[in-house]
């Protein structure tokens, strides 16, 4: 890693970290610090109560350290932590109405804090400014997406095959029928004839790609699939990327996949990435491009 850009992150970290008050005990000038301050505004989002286990995934908080925020804002009358309605084993947090009051100050004085960023500099430097913000608020979320692989019928796997499903029902002509495409099931993605990688956001899945092995042919690449709401984050080129380093430490030489017509990002990331379009090799109803990329085995 660039020690240089190690070192300008951790200054940038700083900067930020000093400008926006977290170093302070009393954040916003409220009885409480940044991290209880971030779980009360978080409860409060969706306007509703929240899984205390969605919680600690969408904020990567520790267990023990989230239910101590907690408790701590129990004391304070601002939330109520108790068993769901639909499952006792699943706690949810509530606001209470001296918690939904607090949080509306919370919001006045962010909003407060935002002006007095952006008072100072002139109309071209606040453009420059948010600007800024939203690519580096875009890369820090690719950099919290983790990717690993996956059982297929672990419940992350099944949500993604279902939405990849979906989305192709909607964008192919006449639909998708996965009983009629060439099979990529379970077994088929279990080591060792396969592997299945999904990747998670704030403990949600968010993507998945699979590998078929097949011993003295190519491997295909099956299930390519980005949510909606990360793309435009690169992860299309990371979870390729991660798939073909998996097919060389298994001993690949050639990778294949096809794609239909209708998926433009697709056709785009594999030109890009080096895979080269060829003959049909297969006898897939949906596919309209046939790909193939030699990689280094083993490298």
């Amino acid at each position: 890693m660039d020690v240089t850009a190690v070192g300008r992150v951790r200054r940038f970290n700083r900067t930020v970290t000093q400008r926006i008050g977290a170093l302070e005990d009393e954040y916003m000038a409220r009885d409480r610090a940044l991290g209880a301050a971030r779980v009360l505004w978080e409860v409060g989002a969706d306007g509703g109560g929240v899984d205390v286990r969605a919680l600690r995934g969408r904020l990567g908080l520790d267990s023990g350290y989230l239910s101590r925020l907690l408790r701590a804002l129990e004391h304070d009358g601002l939330v109520v932590v108790e068993a769901s309605a639909g499952d006792g084993r699943v706690r949810t947090v509530h606001l209470t109405e001296h918690g939904r009051r607090e949080r509306l100050e919370l919001e006045s004085r962010s909003d407060e804090l935002a002006v007095s960023i952006l008072r100072p500099l002139s109309e071209r430097q606040r453009e420059r400014l948010v600007e800024a913000m939203g690519e580096v608020e875009r890369l820090l979320t690719a950099s919290m997406v983790t990717v690993a692989p996956s059982d297929p019928r672990h419940p992350h796997a099944r949500h993604c095959i279902r939405a990849y499903y979906e989305e192709l029902a909607g964008r192919f002509d006449g639909g998708f029928d996965p009983v009629r495409s060439i099979s990529a099931g379970d077994d088929e993605l279990t080591a060792p004839a396969g592997v299945l990688l999904v990747a998670t956001l704030h403990g949600a899945p968010v993507g998945c790609g699979a590998l078929k092995f097949h011993a003295g042919a190519p491997t295909e690449v099956k299930r390519m699939w980005v949510s909606p709401t990360v793309r435009g984050l690169g992860l299309g080129r990371r979870l390729l990327a991660e798939l073909e380093t998996t097919a060389a430490a298994a001993g690949t030489r050639v990778l294949r996949l096809e794609t239909n017509g209708s998926l433009s990002e697709a056709l785009q990331l594999y030109r890009t990435a080096g895979y080269e379009e060829v003959d049909a090799f297969n006898a897939e109803p949906y596919a309209h491009h046939w790909f193939e990329k030699r990689i280094n085995p083993g490298g």
